[in-house]
């Protein structure tokens, strides 16, 4: 709602106050024009300040070292990482690389599923119950570096419970590797 009504600003910026249940919801985009890689930076701030869990949902992984590093010590320090891929490719190329991915990462304690009834085309992270992003942006090195991408970050509210329940969900359709 537009109003003509000027709201104060330190509402939004006192960090104390109580969530709506809501939550906060917060678009962005990339680009390779920009000189800042907002997507990575995104997942990588997810990935790092982790504490319990991180589900993720991608139909591509293909990610530089900094990030198989930072999936391997989110889950070496207790975090209760999960990555969900398709089980049936799109592209039996990606697929195949997309995979070589998975021996470091499984070494590292990532555990890692593959959805069985079809292509899985998602894109998704879940940070601790508190925290979700969903958008365009695949775990690969186009999306990440090459493409015009957008994505929501959530803070709070019911959608990233709802988003949760979708990830075991889906979970519960997969296999472990």
């Amino acid at each position: 709602l537009q109003t003509k009504e000027k709201e104060p600003a330190d509402v939004y910026l006192n960090v104390n106050h109580s969530l709506p249940d809501a939550g906060f919801v917060q678009p962005f985009a990339d680009s390779p024009l920009e000189t800042e890689r907002i997507a990575e930076n995104v997942y990588m701030n997810l990935i790092n300040q982790a504490n319990h869990s991180l589900y993720l949902i991608t139909p591509y992984l293909i990610i530089t070292d900094e990030l198989v590093h930072d999936l391997g010590l989110a889950a070496k320090r207790g975090v209760d990482v999960r990555i969900i891929m398709p089980g049936i490719p799109d592209k039996k190329m990606v697929y195949r690389l997309s995979r070589s991915y998975y021996m470091d990462l499984l070494k590292a304690g990532v555990k890692i599923y593959e959805y069985t009834p079809g292509f899985l085309h998602a894109k998704s992270f879940v940070c601790d119950d508190s925290v979700a992003v969903v958008g365009t942006i695949n775990m690969d090195f186009r999306s990440l570096y090459l493409h015009f991408e957008c994505g929501t970050l959530l803070y709070g509210g019911e959608a990233i419970r709802a988003l949760k329940e979708d990830c075991l969900s889906t979970m519960a359709q997969s296999r472990e590797i």
